[in-house]
């Protein structure tokens, strides 16, 4: 008897959202590894589930990976699910896939709920090519230098943001990005579900007003071919200060800290290197010049 691995789609907020297959397997599986057992349990006890689950998160999948493709391997058949939407969309399971793949399992895809999808369709923006980012870096300088990375791609950027957050990254996207269109899709699916739509700068001043709660999708229109991007390009920060902030911030030495600018620019380390010498010598004053 071979075992199988169903990567299963939930609700990301309306519970009638979920498939009849879903439900389905969900009902006949040995097991469900979820990464917070407290809340699927709600989901499956609104459908009258009473299949067993055990956690699979980010700090014990390591060790759980191992334990349940051991499962899988003498055949018992288990779901994976997330909290909300797509397992492994900016979620756990990776881990899970990779091994019970390499150990010969049938890995079983059961589609269903995504909240960037569902943004993306709703939004108004650009929806022929998209880049799904996940969630950005939670300081300025490293998120700038991430957002510089994707600024030349021609199709809709989509994030995941946290609440806390989301206005200084609609700052700093202003910064990098110039003023494009966006979307802040709150609540997907949910009785407050929204959509601010208009430009960055309005979008920030709508944003800088209210409290932000909720689940946030954040999604940026691409650049528009022809039209001057009006970019503040004194507010983005320079390799030499991405690099010195991270530094001072997370405690790197200067060569692990050009590495990651470097990786996140799309830059070689030679080039980064060059181009951080570069920035200083200019910033450098020479007394006789001086008047």
């Amino acid at each position: 008897m071979s075992g199988a691995l169903y990567v299963i789609a939930t609700p990301i907020g309306n519970l009638e959202d979920i498939t009849l297959r879903a439900l389905r397997l969900l009902g006949e599986v040995d097991l469900i590894a979820c990464e917070d057992t407290r809340h699927t349990r709600k989901l499956l006890a609104h459908f009258q589930i009473a299949t067993p689950t055990i956690s699979y998160h980010q700090h014990n999948e390591r060790q759980r990976a191992a334990e349940l493709v051991a499962r899988l391997a003498a055949g018992q058949r288990i779901a994976l699910v997330a909290d909300a939407g797509t397992p492994l969309v900016s979620d756990p399971g990776y881990r899970i896939v990779q091994e019970a793949l390499a150990a010969g399992v049938q890995v079983v895809p059961v589609p269903g709920a995504s909240a960037l999808v569902a943004a993306l369709a709703a939004s108004g923006l650009q929806t022929d090519e998209f880049y799904f980012a996940g969630f950005l870096p939670a300081k300025s300088s490293p998120r700038r230098a991430r957002l510089a990375a994707l600024a030349e791609i021609k199709a809709t950027l989509v994030f995941y943001e946290a609440p806390h957050r989301i206005n200084a990254t609609l700052t700093d996207a202003r910064a990098v990005l110039g003023n494009r269109h966006c979307v802040v899709a709150r609540e997907l699916t949910k009785l407050h579900e929204e959509f601010l739509r208009g430009s960055l700068d309005e979008i920030i001043d709508v944003m800088q007003s209210r409290e932000v709660r909720g689940e946030l999708v954040l999604l940026v229109g691409p650049l528009i071919e022809g039209a001057a991007a009006t970019v503040n390009q004194e507010a983005a920060a320079s390799i030499a200060e991405e690099v010195a902030a991270l530094m001072r911030d997370e405690g790197l030495e200067q060569k692990a800290a050009l590495k990651r600018v470097a990786r996140a620019r799309g830059l070689g380390k030679s080039e980064a290197y060059r181009r951080m010498l570069a920035e200083r010598a200019a910033q450098e004053v020479i007394p006789g010049d001086v008047k």
